[in-house]
């Protein structure tokens, strides 16, 4: 019997070996039939951007799990690097194969800063070539981007908003309460409000004052865009706003907000003629952004390289996960840069709304030690608040967009427990210590009076030494900072007024700022940290064949992001002191 299990136990492991192996034998075969063809230009093409995908300052590589959830059909398509669209956008309108270009959908997950860049990327575009733009109807964010094409489409049946914006955030306090979960704060900065969303049920007046303020800026830069595209007033904006908010087609069209109704055949018939073909024929040339950004262009080199790095996401402890910030990760590609003698200049691209004050220490120490041997400039895009400030404040110079979020100058702890809830399901915890703050970071129980009085101290200490840093910076006094921090957050155009930031602009006004600090002219390459190859993941991302087009969220699909959201936050607080310097939780716009 012995001998029996000893076999049967070889065979089965040999069994799932095997198996294991001619399944990734099975990925590679995959992988190579969906990679062998390579795209083509085709002439008189159309570009096509399909704004259904959500946009990135960096081109995120999945977690293996994520790759293999999307091969196998699952979750919806990688999203679009924003600075591989632009460039894309740029290469085409000089491209003679290229003859316009189409936008579409609608874009997810977009900030404000960043719809920008790509907005002027667009009407770039269009001071060479005509950019034509349909909808079924349009949402404020893809209008922005789509006001200033040469023709604005709209299907007679849809419908646009011109309705201002709002922020609605979740309260979680009442509910904590009712199910035995107690949390108590530390912190500093009335405006400081990251705590509010678990220990209330509405925002503090000083919150509200600062989501107001920022709200209204943002609002005031897209009614003065569209209002600039759409040959109007930022007064008349504000009355469709105020009065109508939903605008029907029809309606849209005699106040000039769209320049055509048409149904999407008719829309497909325009730009067959701008392909040279028919309405009669089937199809027209046509090439997607996204396909067409893979191709690669012409390359520039030089042997002076500026390095651009993306710091994107929540700042964690550690390596953190592939849409994380991870305090180690970064750093050690700062210092690679940092020793590196062929990289001449550092841009850091800052899109975070921060998190652990530990890491966030980690990296700006990496960004002193590289300023001090080469230019290291910072652009922010949609956020660079809190953390994703700190990270920045020693940059050469800094750059923003005017409605990028930042500021955020404070710190907290947020300390939960389970004593309540565990307790009435007949779960407790007994304790064995040899001092009386040996456990202080337990789950099992609400901090005493020492502890909490321990960690604020803590917590009123970083925040001392972050205004500190700002004030070194920015050359400002601590008073003044003082003044303007309390954990508040302002937007980029307030944030130049106070001094928090040096320009407005994006990342293409930070690169060539750079380049002007190390007298390149228009002789260098834009290059960014060299990564590792991950086989797995790009077997995996093969599979996951074209991006397929994701559904439009409607207002259940928002409260379940709203919900998973505030869970991803959870499990990102991981500072080892438990001290976070980070935006407000909740500052959607809607």
């Amino acid at each position: 019997m012995k001998d029996f299990f000893k076999t049967f136990f070889a065979a089965l492991l040999a069994l799932m070996v095997a198996g294991a192996l001619a399944f990734v034998m099975f990925l590679g075969v995959l992988a190579a039939i969906g990679s062998s063809g390579k795209p083509v230009v085709p002439s008189k093409a159309v570009l096509v951007f399909d704004l259904d995908t959500s946009l990135s300052d960096a081109d995120r590589e999945p977690e293996p799990s994520e790759a293999l959830s999307e091969a196998l059909g699952g979750g919806g398509g990688h999203a679009q690097s924003l600075p591989a669209a632009i460039e894309a956008l740029d290469r085409a309108a000089a491209d003679s194969r290229i003859t316009a270009l189409f936008l579409t959908g609608n874009l997810q997950g977009a900030g404000p800063a960043q719809l920008r860049e790509l907005r002027e990327a667009i009407q770039r575009f269009k001071a060479k070539k005509p950019v034509l733009a349909y909808n079924q109807g349009w949402s404020k964010r893809d209008y922005y981007l789509a006001a200033g094409a040469s023709t604005v489409f709209i299907n007679p049946f849809g419908e646009m908003e011109v309705n201002g914006l709002a922020s609605e955030p979740m309260f979680f306090g009442e509910a904590f309460k009712k199910y035995g979960v107690e949390v108590q704060v530390t912190r500093v900065g009335k405006y400081k409000s990251a705590v509010e969303p678990f220990i209330t049920d509405r925002m503090s007046e000083p919150n509200r004052e600062q989501v107001k303020k920022l709200l209204e800026d943002i609002w005031s830069e897209w009614k003065t865009t569209v209002a600039k595209d759409r040959k109007k007033t930022a007064d008349d904006l504000q009355l469709i706003a105020d009065e109508k908010g939903l605008v029907e087609a029809d309606e849209a069209k005699k106040l000039g907000l769209v320049d055509r109704l048409a149904p999407y055949d008719e829309v497909l018939d325009e730009l067959k003629k701008l392909a040279g073909k028919q309405p009669k024929d089937k199809d027209f040339p046509q090439i997607a952004l996204a396909t067409y950004a893979g191709i690669p262009g012409e390359a520039k080199t030089s042997r002076t390289r500026i390095a651009v790095v993306v710091a994107e996401g929540e700042i964690v402890d550690g390596e953190g996960k592939a849409n994380q910030m991870g305090g180690e990760r970064l750093s050690r590609e700062l210092r690679k840069l940092r020793l590196d003698d062929r990289i001449k200049a550092v841009v850091l691209r800052v899109n975070s709304p921060g998190g652990s004050a530990a890491a966030s220490e980690l990296i700006q120490r990496e960004v002193i030690l590289t300023k001090k041997v080469k230019p290291l400039v910072v652009s922010m895009g949609h956020l660079a608040a809190s953390g994703g400030y700190w990270i920045s404040t020693y940059g050469d110079r800094i750059f923003a967009e005017p409605s990028t979020i930042t500021g955020s100058i404070g710190v907290f702890g947020l300390l939960p427990n389970v004593k309540k809830l565990a307790n009435d399901h007949g779960i407790t915890w007994d304790s064995v210590q040899t001092a009386k703050l040996a456990n202080p970071m337990t789950l099992a129980r609400p901090k005493n009076e020492l502890e909490l009085a321990r960690i604020q101290g803590l917590v009123d200490r970083i925040y001392e030494q972050f205004v500190a840093k700002v004030a070194d910076s920015r050359k400002m006094k601590k008073e003044a900072v003082h003044e303007i921090a309390q954990g508040r957050v302002w937007s980029g155009q307030e944030a130049v007024k106070l001094g928090l930031v040096d320009e407005v602009g994006g990342l293409d006004a930070a690169v060539k700022y750079a380049a002007g600090r190390i007298k390149a002219g228009d002789d260098y390459q834009v290059v960014g940290p060299e990564r590792e190859p991950d086989t797995l993941r790009e077997i995996l991302k093969n599979l996951g064949g074209k991006p397929r087009k994701l559904a439009k969220p409607g207002p259940v699909d928002g409260l379940v992001d709203s919900f998973r959201h505030q869970l991803d936050l959870l499990t990102s607080l991981n500072d080892p002191q438990g001290v976070y310097a980070r935006l407000p939780f909740e500052l959607e716009l809607k």
